[in-house]
């Protein structure tokens, strides 16, 4: 009989949807995520000895080990398929160690996108396990796990038993807990502002509003007194309007999503927490039962900073906009990734861009059919044209002072027949029809409208807007977002108040300790450098033992200091 082939994934979901495009050969088991892993109880690192890990099978998963060697042991060539990233190429390491799967039976794949052609084609192509990625993941761990346990017990020390300490959650509760303080220290500014009711000569041809905008250059008003002035200057001079510019503006759609834009998008128009989110992409990556079609990837592979998208897919795009809307509202877009972006995978976006969110709508939960259709419209609108707008702008002037007034009402809708980006602050945009004025035209003023304004602080975080931050700061990568803005809820240093996250005072206290006794680690700059470290790891340039050793030297001394002062 002939040997079959192994295929191992992490989740059953997974290995359904693969073992039904591989066929009889083939063999698929889940691992059920990682296999093993640093003991539980202790630090399981030998930092005296050159950083040597102490790796321990999970308990719990002796059975599913057990299974997987044994199948392993009768398969002709053992496929290790987990997630395409630094965490999915650590755990197929991980399997081929516990497993004890010889070099020339080990091959690694990896799919960007779960569908038939894509699943065949990897298999067709497989390649060895990359151990830079395996080591800048192990770094990480280590890193993570060096922070978490010996700075845990000065926590409970001198906070409180069971508290912990973790590299990346210590920034991110720094940054909530700074933007409260500068919402506490923030000071008002008032000013105010002044709107002319003026309308044309004759009759019944339209009123409209024009706001001040200063003399010359801009003017901003800081008081009654200064809108008094300006009241006065003009009530009785005449009005006329000094400049008419009509304009197409055309408005650009958004890129298709990354990780980060992902989870902002669906905590601002779905209310999804980021782990939520992540955890419905997965199923919808993972593959989902379709009527006629079997178990389906829906989507491309959610943990991507890269805004890459397959030129096979910007073909199919076309195609479906084409026939759907019309030729004039397909346009190619290729979007280039932020400088520092790992770029391994494409941004994300429906597998197949025909598979509409009406037509798959009785085949998902409510959620996976939300968020399927926010990944799929967010795809196809930036393949679109842009939006283009009939924009009027006018000035009007009385005794030097000036006024302006703007419409703007859409012309071509372009991508906004499919997506509109969420905004995280709604503000309302007052902006009423103006009437066909002419340059040079006379206007009569009827009234002011006037009104006292303070500046105001700057909002808390929401889930979107910490990751935003994070994410503009360095901190993290796409696989870290959600899990850190999770632990800082879990751990009770930040609550959430509507759609607002605050600092606790155990929050205060953990991070007025960690920027006193670790700087370093509690260091914005110090935290996105680190990140690089591990890129540079991943590119095979710096070995992942030297970021280590160069890091616990400094923090190895910090640690003494903290111990001695906190006695």
């Amino acid at each position: 009989m002939a040997k079959s082939n192994l295929v191992i994934v992490e989740s059953p979901a997974k290995a359904k949807t693969i073992g039904k495009y591989l066929g009889p050969g083939y063999e698929v088991k889940a691992s059920m995520g990682h296999v093993r892993d640093l003991p539980k109880s202790k630090l399981g690192v030998d930092v005296e000895h050159g950083f040597e890990l102490n790796y321990q099978p999970i308990k719990g998963k002796e059975e599913v080990i057990d299974e997987l060697k044994k199948s392993a042991k009768k398969s002709e060539k053992v496929f290790l398929a987990t997630d395409p990233d630094r965490e999915g190429e650590a755990i197929s390491w991980h399997l081929k160690e516990m497993l004890g799967i010889p070099d020339d039976k080990t091959y690694r794949v990896t799919f960007n996108e779960i569908t038939k052609k894509v699943v065949n084609d990897s298999i067709a192509h497989p390649r060895a396990i990359d151990m830079d990625l395996v080591n800048a993941q192990q770094a990480r761990r280590v890193l993570d796990r060096i922070v978490g346990y010996q700075i845990s017990p000065l926590l409970w020390k001198k906070i409180r038993r069971g508290l912990s300490a973790g590299r990346v959650q210590s920034v991110a509760t720094r940054l909530v807990c700074e933007r409260e303080a500068d919402i506490k220290a923030f000071v008002p500014q008032e000013y105010w502002s002044l709107d002319a009711d003026l309308s044309r000569i004759a009759p019944n041809l339209g009123q409209f509003k024009a706001s001040f905008y200063g003399r010359e250059k801009k003017v901003e008003l800081n008081s009654e007194a200064e809108v008094n002035a300006v009241m006065e200057a003009v009530k009785n001079a005449p009005f006329a309007v000094t400049g008419v510019k009509r304009q197409d503006k055309q408005r650009n759609p958004a890129p298709p999503f990354i990780t980060s834009t992902l989870q902002q998008e669906a905590s601002r128009k779905l209310n999804m927490t980021p782990r939520r989110t992540m955890s419905i992409a997965q199923q919808l990556y993972e593959g989902v039962d379709i009527e006629g079609e079997g178990t389906v990837g829906l989507i491309t592979y959610m943990r991507t900073d890269s805004l890459r998208i397959s030129e096979e897919a910007l073909a199919s795009a076309k195609t479906f906009i084409t026939g759907r809307y019309g030729e004039h509202y397909a346009q190619t877009h290729r979007y280039k990734a932020k400088a520092g972006a790992q770029d391994a995978h494409e941004a994300i976006r429906p597998s197949n861009v025909n598979w509409t969110p009406e037509q798959l709508k009785k085949d998902l939960t409510g959620e996976q059919y939300r968020l399927y259709r926010l990944v799929w419209s967010r795809f196809l609108a930036s393949q679109m044209a842009n939006a283009v707008y009939d924009s009027v702008a006018v000035e009007v002037e009385a005794a030097g002072h000036s006024f302006r007034a703007s419409s703007s009402s859409l012309k071509f809708s372009g991508y906004t027949a499919v997506y509109e980006e969420g905004k995280d602050e709604e503000k309302e945009e007052k902006e009423s029809p103006l009437p066909a004025l002419r340059e040079g035209e006379p206007l009569t003023l009827k009234d002011f409208d006037r009104e006292q304004h303070f500046t105001q602080p700057p909002a808390h975080y929401t889930d979107a807007t910490l990751i935003r931050a994070m994410e503009e700061q360095g901190i993290g990568r796409p696989s870290t977002y959600a899990p850190t803005v999770s632990t800082i809820l879990d751990r009770e240093y930040v609550v959430k108040e509507g759609k607002y996250l605050r600092i606790t005072n155990l929050g205060r206290v953990v991070t007025a300790l960690m920027k006193e006794r670790f700087s370093d680690i509690a260091d914005l700059k110090f935290t996105a450098n680190m990140e690089q470290r591990l890129d540079s790891v991943e590119e095979g340039k710096t070995a992942w033992k030297d970021v280590l050793r160069e890091f616990y030297g400094d923090f190895e001394q910090d640690l003494e200091n903290a111990e001695k002062a906190l006695d």
